[in-house]
């Protein structure tokens, strides 16, 4: 069963202004989107800024009213059930922010219980939260305090300690260090195999390719493409990435497949077969060269700039 269904979204933003002729302008943010989200996978969202990443998110989590088309949270309409999907989901926003004198464990403490949670439960998964995401250390500290990258995890703590079954995580980890990220990380494989559902945003490439069982590329509100990330790599011309040194000659590579031109090497991308044939000659020639899968972000550059 679907977690999520999207059926020919669409979303105007209607502005003002007004034209030349009299008539309203509007940006069209999202245009005839459809997926299917399944319970307990963790699905990214993928798209440069304005692509209607937030908007999808802000959609589903009953923040946003749709132009048109239907999209149905656990089974509820976002339009006519809202207070349905409200109990069973958490969003953690782009543009949230902490409060200045409140510590951690007050504000996910606190969230717990505005949610219902008993004070046992709430202590008890505060607890376990705080110390998952490293934060146990500044939980009597006041907000004001904190650094940004504490107080977004703070946010993303208050989130991933319900017991929520989806979680609308828009960029959960914006500005975060190497560590910390990994530690949120971390608790998302937590959701996976306790059977949840995460609808996730990120400009993060890796991690998106780290987290996520199924993608979106979004580009200008459309879907450019949909599916796991073995899926997504059959959509470009070549699922091999070789990089040979610049002294490789170029005319010869471009028989390989195509070739980008890199500050200090040459990338080419290809299949398997052309990849095993490219690194051979590179050897004999003396070249140094590395061979390594079509990454997340190379598929990414390139359906994109089909478009």
């Amino acid at each position: 069963m679907e977690a999520i269904l999207i059926d020919e979204l669409v979303k105007v933003y209607g502005d003002k202004h007004h034209g030349s002729d009299g008539t309203m302008l509007s940006a069209v943010a999202l245009q005839d989107v459809s997926l299917r989200i399944k319970k307990g996978e963790v699905f990214g969202l993928l798209g440069r800024n304005g692509a209607g990443k937030t908007t999808l998110l802000r959609i589903c989590g009953t923040q946003l009213m749709p132009t048109s088309g239907t999209v149905k949270v656990l089974g509820y309409d976002v339009v006519r059930e809202v207070g349905m999907i409200r109990r069973n989901i958490v969003v953690v926003p782009q543009e949230g922010r902490t409060m200045e004198f409140v510590t951690p464990w007050e504000h996910v403490y606190g969230f717990l219980l505005l949610r219902g949670m008993s004070r046992s439960d709430a202590k008890l998964r505060t607890r376990k939260t705080l110390v998952d995401l490293d934060l146990w250390e500044y939980r009597d500290t006041i907000g004001f305090k904190l650094s940004g990258g504490i107080r977004q995890r703070t946010l993303v703590a208050m989130a991933l300690a319900t017991d929520a079954d989806i979680y609308f995580c828009d960029e959960p980890t914006l500005g975060l260090d190497p560590v910390a990220r990994r530690k949120v990380w971390s608790v998302f494989e937590d959701l996976r195999r306790a059977g949840k559902t995460v609808l996730l945003t990120t400009h993060y490439m890796e991690e998106a390719e780290a987290l996520s069982d199924r993608l979106a590329i979004l580009h200008r509100g459309r879907v450019l493409a949909c599916g796991s990330l073995e899926e997504l790599r059959r959509l470009v011309n070549g699922r091999i990435r070789v990089d040979v040194g610049l002294e490789f000659p170029l005319k010869e590579l471009e028989s390989y497949g195509r070739v980008i031109q890199q500050q200090r090497s040459l990338t080419v991308l290809t299949d398997e077969a052309s990849s095993e044939e490219l690194v051979n000659e590179a050897l004999k020639k003396g070249v140094r060269v590395s061979v390594r899968p079509v990454t997340l972000e190379e598929v990414f550059l390139e359906l994109v700039s089909r478009e």
